[in-house]
């Protein structure tokens, strides 16, 4: 066993096969390259939100009183 596999079990911390490791960077990477798209997505809605309300394409008002009542 690798010095680290030791080092690990000798203080009582788990231990993980390098495979299960590659596995779980694998889908932090996935997550990351989710993220980043679901973040482009909304930075060019807001900017499109914010481009229709210029031009009055959407109106200005709120939906909901200023209290939230309904």
């Amino acid at each position: 066993m690798k010095d680290g596999g030791m080092s690990a079990i000798e203080a009582g911390d788990e231990v993980v096969s390098a495979s299960e490791m590659k596995a779980l960077n694998k889908k932090v990477r996935e997550l990351e390259r989710m993220l980043g798209r679901k973040t482009m997505e909304a930075e060019i809605l807001r900017e499109a939100l914010e481009v229709a309300q210029s031009k009055k394409l959407i109106s200005r008002m709120p939906l909901l009183p200023p209290d939230d009542t309904l």
